[in-house]
Order: structure tokens, then sequence, then C-alpha cells
């Protein structure tokens, strides 16, 4: 295999604000992620904790099959797109096996405003479908909502792509 020739210079005083500038965002990045995995506030998650319930990440990782991997989607889904903090759009996406079978995997978080859903979490929630129709073909659904935000819930399942798809794509997903 040949050796992928480049003019970057390492040596350049550019290369090195470069590299700052990046290991910066990297930073930055690895701190967003670590607070979306938390997901809401802690008071919220003591309130949660406190009635007995598993935080919605502990409720996959007993769903999946020990040692198994799980590849969420859409972590980033809401950031910076209310004026409430909504982590992860207030539900946690992705692929994990449940037993020896590869799954769509939505969980709630009612650690994120009660578990209510906002514009992005029904889009984020009908993808979410539209993964495990076209490659999965199952969906598990650990339930815990709490309704629409009613601080952005303004046309929340209005539009062809809303009024009923989420219901009618989970059914035809059993």
């Amino acid at each position: 295999m040949s050796v992928i020739k480049t003019k970057i210079d390492r040596s350049s005083s550019d290369f090195d604000k470069n590299r700052e500038a990046n290991v910066a965002l990297a930073a930055d990045l690895r701190a967003l992620n670590e607070k979306l995995l938390r997901g809401g506030s802690a008071r919220a998650r003591e309130k949660h904790l406190a009635r007995g319930k598993l935080l919605p990440r502990e409720r996959i990782t007993v769903l999946i099959d020990k040692d198994s991997d799980f590849l969420e989607l859409g972590r980033l889904a809401a950031h910076e797109v209310y004026d409430d903090d909504v982590p992860a759009a207030g539900i946690i996406t992705g692929i994990g096996r449940i037993q020896g079978t590869d799954c769509m995997i939505v969980a709630n978080d009612a650690t994120v405003k009660g578990g209510t859903y906002y514009p992005i979490t029904v889009k984020k929630h009908l993808r979410a479908q539209e993964v495990a129709l076209g490659d999965t073909g199952l969906l598990e659904f650990c339930s815990g909502l709490g309704g629409p935000a009613l601080t952005d819930c303004e046309g929340i399942f209005s539009g062809v792509e809303f009024s009923g798809e989420q219901w009618e794509v989970g059914s035809r997903l059993g």
C-alpha cells in the first residue's frame, strides 16, 4: 500500500494553533458527552432513584445481553435547540442485542422534563422506528413518558409526518 503524501508542516506555528484548537474542541465535546450521558438534573435523577426506579441507561444495560454493546443514535438531538436544557431530546435511542438479536431500543428519560416530548423528541422517536423497520425489524420501547412539553407543544403532532405515524409504525413493528 502506498503512503499518502502530505504537505502539512508539523513544525509550523499554524499547525500548532490548529492542533491546540482541535484538542480544545475535542475536550469540549467530551464534556458535553458526559453531561448528556447524565440526562436530567441531579435533583431529577435523585428523585427518580428515590422512587426505586432505574435510570434509563441502567434500564438499557439490564435489557441488553451481557458484554454486548449499545450503539446510541442521536445523543446530540435537541442540543441548543430549545430555551430549556433537553439532553438527548429526552429519549435514548440506539441498537442493542437482546437474546442474541439486534433490536432498536427507545427509552424515555423521565429525568429530562418529566419524560415529556418536544417536537424534536417526536422526530427522534420516529427516526428510531424507521431504522427498526429498515434494519433490525424489532423495537423495544422502555416507556416513562409524560406527554408533550407544554412549553413547546404547539404543532408537536401536526403535519403529515407526525399525525399518527408514530403509532402506525409502532403497530407494524409489533
